[in-house]
């Protein structure tokens, strides 16, 4: 790994980090942090679905520690930037990591998030009391995130790291 992969893995967390503490929005039984998923997208398609998944994760690790974040950080922004990663890396097109991100998110770590919370924090709730926020925050997130490194990609045609 580059040196420069390294320095934009770290600034890919702090601004996750950052972001989450100043934009978010309710969204159901949570808050959507919608720059989280942002940089899913825009890691998946500059760095690939391996650095994309370590961003995820390192940035749980950072807000769960800091008490900006619950447990469900890890479910929820892991899964979604790892399928953002190997949707963009399969098809190359920017929207299949929204996609990625959208269906990583929304759908899959909203069901994970059942009996992940039922076991690491004992919480009984349903699928559907995750789905509706999972869904909202990694939607507008992901297609911020597309909308971003499409202007990126467009003006620096040499922009991709991986």
């Amino acid at each position: 790994m580059t040196t420069r992969k390294m320095v934009l893995i770290a600034m890919f967390v702090a601004i996750s980090v950052a972001g989450s503490a100043f934009v978010s929005f309710p969204a159901g039984i949570a808050r959507a942090y919608p720059i989280q998923h942002a940089m899913n997208v825009i890691a998946a398609v500059l760095l690939g679905p391996g650095p994309a998944l370590l961003i995820a994760f390192l940035t749980a690790v950072v807000r769960v520690l800091t008490g900006t974040g619950s447990l469900l950080a890890f479910p929820g922004g892991m899964i979604g930037a790892l399928i953002a990663g190997v949707m963009y890396a399969k098809f190359g097109k920017v929207w299949f990591a929204a996609a990625g991100e959208i269906v990583g998110t929304g759908i899959i770590a909203s069901l994970v998030a059942v009996p992940y919370a039922r076991i690491l924090m004992g919480t009984d709730l349903a699928a559907l009391f995750f789905l509706p926020p999972f869904f909202i925050s990694s939607l507008s997130g992901a297609v911020l995130g597309a909308v971003i490194v499409k202007k990126l990609l467009r003006n620096h045609s040499k922009l991709q790291l991986n």
